[in-house]
């Protein structure tokens, strides 16, 4: 109950926002695109797709990256020292570095939140909220799962639009899949690599891939989860109120992909590849313009618990996991989170 109160608040917020605040986009109009954190590959990826969008692509068109603030992560290594590197190339693209978020928002119109380190976006976010201007945060939402929610309700107070997602949400197969391919979807397995970051919980880090890839097909209702790992692989297996079961398979060693099989009532069917960033982006420019997130609330907090809840199983040796619990659980440590900053204007 507690994930359905928070999701539906923050739809409910952004939903009259939109309506009765904000006047009708012009599509026209130049945005002004701000980065902050500069320690992920996806910087450049996402930089180069609305430089370099040709006039005659409108899904893209129309946006200018005009400014980074590099600071990411500080102590994981992966991250940190890929920093100077992706500063110099923002740089050769004609992007402006600033030296804070502040100096930066002031710059922009909508923010690519990229920092790697999911530990700092509650932080960063808060400063973007309070502009009340839109903000994609890039995966992972937050390092667990009290910082995800923390980060929702944030946005739904601030009135901030804002949303999260994996790119392979957007892959063809999966959306084909969501978009009733198979009919109703009656379980589905997904796979990904699975690398584990000691600093996040383990499939945040970037088992997030298939597990979004899972609930694009699934959608939300999850009741419990189930988790099994070895040195080189994740198995969480969730089952969902419906009695329908949906798995994530993470993959450490061998051959690595991504992908997965969905079991519907007119058919089974691949999910298919990785379909690159392009559809992620295109959503993300859709947003910029309209302030309407593409994905419900509710259905993001979910697939991080179905994670947080495959995590406490893991720990207590592959017992179920009740994804009430973590929520439960994690509405509580984001009540500590906040503090008092949802009383700051």
């Amino acid at each position: 109950m507690l994930l359905i109160v928070t999701a539906f608040a923050w739809q409910n917020i952004n939903s009259s926002r939109t309506i009765a605040e904000e006047p009708s986009p012009d599509p026209q109009k130049r945005l002004r695109v701000g980065v902050i954190g500069l320690d992920t590959s996806h910087v450049l990826a996402f930089t180069k797709a609305f430089q370099q969008a040709k006039p005659d692509a409108p899904d893209l068109s129309g946006f200018d990256v005009v400014a980074a603030y590099p600071f990411g992560s500080a102590d994981i290594e992966s991250s940190a020292s890929r920093i100077p590197k992706y500063t110099e190339d923002m740089k050769a693209l004609g992007v402006e570095i600033v030296d804070s978020i502040a100096t930066l928002l002031a710059k922009v119109d909508c923010v690519l939140l990229e920092t790697n380190d999911g530990r700092l976006h509650l932080k960063q976010a808060l400063q973007v909220f309070r502009t009340g201007k839109p903000v994609f945060i890039d995966k992972p939402t937050g390092s667990n799962l009290a910082e995800v929610v923390a980060i929702f309700r944030a946005a739904a107070h601030f009135n901030a639009p804002m949303f999260s997602s994996s790119s392979l949400r957007y892959s063809d197969g999966a959306q084909a899949i969501r978009g009733g391919k198979v009919g109703r979807v009656l379980g589905c397995t997904t796979y990904s690599p699975c690398t584990l970051e000691p600093t996040h919980v383990d499939l945040f880090w970037y088992g997030i891939h298939g597990v979004e890839s899972l609930y694009t097909c699934m959608g939300t209702g999850c009741r419990s989860v189930t988790h099994t790992s070895t040195e080189d692989f994740e198995l969480a297996v969730g089952i969902w109120a419906d009695g329908r079961i949906g798995s994530f398979r993470g993959i450490r060693a061998g051959a690595k992909g991504y992908g997965g099989i969905a079991f519907g009532e007119k058919g089974i069917t691949e999910i298919g590849p990785y379909g690159g960033y392009r559809p992620l982006v295109e959503k993300i420019a859709k947003f910029f313009r309209t302030s309407e997130p593409p994905i419900a609330a509710n259905e993001t907090i979910e697939l991080y618990a179905f994670m947080q809840a495959a995590a406490q199983s893991k720990q207590q040796g592959g017992t179920p996991v009740e994804i009430a619990k973590v929520m439960q659980e994690a509405n509580l440590a984001a009540d500590q989170l906040l503090g008092d900053e949802l009383k700051q204007k």
